[in-house]
């Protein structure tokens, strides 16, 4: 069990830098995309996707992935990208392993965002050997 806590503002900065150390090029394709922390994730969100109670979710995408943007689209509420401060923190023993996991865990959503599904991106992970 994590033994290392943040508040909420130290927790968002870790966060905030994850995305800010993203490639320039990735960065620019970031577009209409909320990037939230919560605690944990509520009872509707792990049901809409499926995910049992004592399931460790880490992050969320909520949205319409890239690939499915068309024509007209537009004027439409920003997905949303919650990181989840307390499962994350549980998950991960030390500091480094905190920022760690935060990093992969805004990866790993924004890859959702571009449109990459779970599978691809276990694929592309086990590919670079990770």
């Amino acid at each position: 069990m994590g033994q290392t806590s943040y508040s909420r503002e130290q927790f968002k900065e870790m966060v905030a830098d994850a995305l800010e150390h993203f490639p320039e090029h990735v960065k620019k394709r970031v577009k209409n995309v909320a990037l939230c922390v919560e605690d944990l994730p509520t009872p509707e969100q792990l049901e809409e996707i499926g995910c049992r109670r004592e399931d460790v979710l880490l992050g969320l995408f909520e949205g319409v992935p890239e690939t499915e943007w068309g024509k007209g689209f537009g004027n439409v509420l920003p997905d949303k990208i919650t990181i989840f401060q307390k499962n994350i923190e549980r998950f991960a023993q030390t500091p480094e392993e905190i920022a760690k996991e935060v990093r992969a865990t805004v990866w790993h959503e924004i890859a959702h965002h571009f449109g990459w599904s779970d599978e691809e991106l276990e694929e592309k992970e086990h590919l670079r050997g990770s």
